[in-house]
């Protein structure tokens, strides 16, 4: 049995979509019989959002309560820390989690920014795992033309699957990025639940995450930028769709008036179970992707689908790459444009018993924890 520490965003943003994502690699890493611990600092002002109050700001009491629910639910009760903006501990101690990470076996940094790097010095294993391909390379290629490469890692790995092939032309930074899907656990997610009777397919989806980045003379974007190409996809289709959307850019009556149904993506995931509802209620999912990742070409499979995968519930999605790595044209669909997303729905809806088996299936063959967690853990040495 490896301890393992994982770095992650929880406490912060404690939405369901959010918490759904680290979940995955917390209990399947524990489910492969390691000992796992979750750390996380409020390490800027105004950094913890609290979905009741609609708010962010110093006050982590919202977060604090919802973490610590969810992971002794799930056997992690007690098996966290979270430093708040005063330099608080919460969870574990000080003194007891300094002594996690100083002997843990393996470092996992999921966050955008290192926060625990120090204490963690004495890992085994330091290990980066990139959520966000494209942004991710761009930002460290950047770094490292200025001099100041990042090769503070044992090990790296990106979901951005094609990232470091011909497929891809986003830049490496000079590093060996490994290949990872999202990993999913198969039974926090009901797959046989019937199909709803009326349901439509839906996506959890921040309009846009943040700053567009210009590079290479270049300009990558975010969701925002990749729906103008689909604005129109509810003319094309007799499924009904919605989004349940986060940012305030998100122009909801020009979206409305096109036939989307919008929901306030804060309300519709307020917390796991509401996130977990809400997948299980819809017929399945349609979601563009970040321009970065389709301009690129990444090969970037959401974790978000991975959870309607694992509910039995079909997806469509904006195609980055990610076609050669999963089957696709029975459960999942990879669409370049308006017309085959059009298409797709129209197979899904004509035959959606079938589909909605392949679904499960192809999170139980490509994307299940164990076996998605249990490859990186051999390339790290465990």
């Amino acid at each position: 049995m490896a301890t393992i520490v994982v770095e992650s965003y929880m406490v912060r943003y404690p939405l369901g979509g959010m918490m759904s994502w680290v979940l995955q690699y917390l209990v399947g890493f524990a489910r492969l019989g390691h000992d796992v611990w979750f750390v996380e600092k409020a390490d800027y002002p105004n950094a913890c959002f609290d979905p009741e109050r609609g708010v962010s700001s110093d006050e982590a009491t919202f977060g604090l309560r919802a973490v610590d629910r969810v992971l002794s639910d799930v056997g992690l009760g007690g098996r966290w820390c979270f430093v708040d903006p005063a330099g608080r501990y919460h969870g574990a101690s000080q003194r007891s989690i300094e002594a996690v990470l100083g002997s843990a076996d393996v470092f996992v940094e999921m966050a955008p920014r290192a926060c625990w790097f120090e204490e963690a010095a004495g890992a085994g294993a330091r290990v980066l795992i990139d959520g966000d391909p494209g942004f991710r390379q761009m930002w460290m290629a950047d770094a490292e033309a200025s001099g100041q490469p990042d090769n503070l890692y044992d090990h790296y790995f990106t979901t951005g699957r094609n990232v470091g092939t011909e497929a891809s032309s986003l830049p490496t930074g000079g590093l060996d990025w490994r290949p990872l899907f999202h990993p999913i656990v198969l039974d926090l997610f009901d797959g046989q639940t019937p199909r709803p009777a009326d349901g439509a397919f839906t996506t959890v989806m921040n309009w846009r995450s943040y700053e567009p980045l210009r590079y290479g003379g270049k300009t990558y974007g975010h969701k925002d930028t990749e729906f103008e190409r689909f604005l129109d996809l509810p003319d094309r289709t007799c499924a009904r769709l919605e989004i349940a959307v986060s940012g305030a850019e998100s122009d909801v009556h020009r979206l409305r008036a096109a036939g989307w149904g919008v929901r306030s993506g804060h309300e519709a995931t307020a917390t796991l179970d509401d996130f977990r509802r809400y997948v299980q209620g819809s017929l399945g999912e349609f979601s563009v992707c970040k321009h970065a990742y389709v301009a690129t070409n990444s090969g970037w499979f959401s974790d978000r689908s991975a959870a309607y995968l694992a509910s039995g519930r079909p997806v469509v999605q904006q195609e980055t790459g990610f076609s050669a790595h999963l089957p696709c044209g029975e459960g999942l669909f990879a669409v370049r444009d308006v017309d085959e997303a059009a298409s797709a729905l129209e197979s899904l809806l004509g035959d959606w018993s079938r589909h909605a088996r392949a679904a499960r299936e192809i999170a139980h063959e490509h994307l299940a924890a164990e076996r998605v967690l249990g490859e990186l853990l051999e390339e790290v040495g465990l």
